[in-house]
């Protein structure tokens, strides 16, 4: 019965230093994050979104060249603004149609607010917390927006985060006379990978390709997502159609030439490829989307394993 009790006593030590330890990683993150503000409501795709204020002149509004941009017509395209002085962030309205209001209160034009942890900042119809540097809700929220825009099994962002995105881009194309293009590609005879080495071989096949895409042939800025089955899609912003073009193909090639391995056995992988560059007379994220996609069901009547550009 002694030894029982040790044996618990030492389990329960053991859990309390770790517990303890993850605990300190998480503040020592949050130590290094910069404030920030969270969209608590707001049009979709929006909410559980966060924005760091990280520099001077950040500025909430509609229009697309504003750092916090969020597509609702109840804020002005340059709603409010944030300073920073010293480790204090004020809120400045910037004469907008339908005010800035913290926690209630309604601010004069141009008349600097201070915030405090937790404020929040009502913009049109579109509400914010502020959360102050340090605040280890910040890193929390952060990981749990990434996880609901993200697909479970690639890492890829899902279908509801390109179907948000996929409008968003070409609005901003057209306001800043930006090029724009799209890759969709999917997996040639997945099917048959499925059947022949198994459902998680195929899952395996979909994680790594997505992680040879993501991390090693494309930008930063360029958007990954994962449209469902083995189908992903790619926004270039301001991506040329000759970028475009050399983009797929390097994919092409280097999906073709990479050794997939599950399990011992290799396989091999080659993927269809469809791109499109977005022209003055497309204005509808769908009819673009279309086009790419009938791109890459010709690269598969064609034989697959090629890229097709749309006219």
């Amino acid at each position: 019965m002694t030894n029982h009790d040790d044996d618990s006593k030492d389990v329960s030590e053991k859990t309390s230093v770790v517990t303890s330890d993850t605990f300190k990683g998480r503040i020592q993150a949050a130590d290094g994050a910069p404030p920030v503000i969270v969209v608590l409501i707001g049009p979709p795709g929006y909410v559980g979104k966060q924005y760091p204020i990280a520099n001077n002149d950040i500025v909430i509004g509609r229009s697309v060249e504003t750092q916090v941009y969020i597509d609702d017509k109840s804020l002005s395209r340059s709603h409010a603004k944030f300073a920073i002085v010293g480790s204090e962030v004020s809120i400045i309205d910037l004469g907008s149609t339908n005010k800035t209001i913290v926690n209630g209160n309604a601010l004069p034009p141009l008349a600097p607010c201070k915030l405090r942890n937790n404020d929040q900042i009502k913009t049109g119809n579109v509400i914010f917390k502020f959360l102050e540097k340090g605040n280890i809700e910040a890193l929390t929220n952060q990981s749990l927006y990434e996880k609901a825009n993200r697909d479970a099994l690639t890492g890829a962002h899902s279908k509801g985060s390109l179907l948000e995105k996929g409008p968003e881009a070409i609005k901003r194309s057209e306001l800043l006379n930006e090029e724009m293009s799209i890759i969709v590609f999917d997996i040639d005879h997945f099917k048959k990978i499925n059947d022949t080495h198994g459902h998680p071989a195929g899952d395996a096949v979909l994680k790594e390709l997505s992680n040879i895409v993501s991390s090693k042939l494309i930008r930063s800025n360029d958007y990954f997502a994962r449209y469902g089955g083995e189908e992903f899609v790619l926004i270039l912003s301001g991506g040329t159609a000759k970028m475009a073009s050399e983009i797929a193909e390097r994919i092409r090639q280097t999906i073709e030439t990479h050794a997939f391995v599950h399990e011992g056995k290799v396989i091999p992988v080659t993927i269809s490829l469809g791109v499109v560059t977005k022209s003055t007379n497309d204005v509808e994220w769908s009819e673009l989307f279309d086009r790419a996609d009938k791109a890459l069901y010709a690269s598969k009547q064609g034989g697959r394993n090629r890229v097709t550009i749309a006219q």
